[in-house]
């Protein structure tokens, strides 16, 4: 008898040879688990972000439209000042790993402006 037909007349109809494994929980792809931080920045509940906001080009801009932001939003769980500072650092921290050096700087800029607006220098 060959090894072939030897094996397949142990086995029982419409079993597998395999014992039965757990599966695992499904991960995110790639893809969505290296984008987490656009989602937050989206979807969070810190603040109702003006679209486009971090791609703004001038600190002042930037800093007078997290500020507008903050002041206005019902979703955040601090003052307005700690809401946009937090905001502003979070993507200079997550997102910003794969800034240009020119936009980390105006970036930067634009967290010593909100201070300014702020009236906390």
């Amino acid at each position: 008898m060959s090894n072939a037909r030897r094996k397949a007349a142990g086995r029982k109809p419409g079993k597998t040879a395999q014992p039965h494994r757990r599966r695992r929980p499904s991960r995110p792809n790639r893809s969505s688990r290296r984008r987490w931080s656009q989602r937050v920045t989206e979807q969070s509940d810190a603040l109702d972000l003006e679209r486009g906001v971090f791609t703004l080009r001038d600190p002042k801009r930037i800093a007078a439209s997290l500020k507008c932001s903050a002041q206005r939003s019902r979703r955040r769980k601090s003052d307005p000042y700690r809401s946009a500072l937090s905001m502003l650092t979070f993507y200079i921290n997550r997102a910003g790993k794969n800034l240009p050096a020119g936009r980390r700087r105006a970036l930067q800029k634009a967290k010593a402006e909100l201070r300014r607006q702020f009236g906390r220098e």
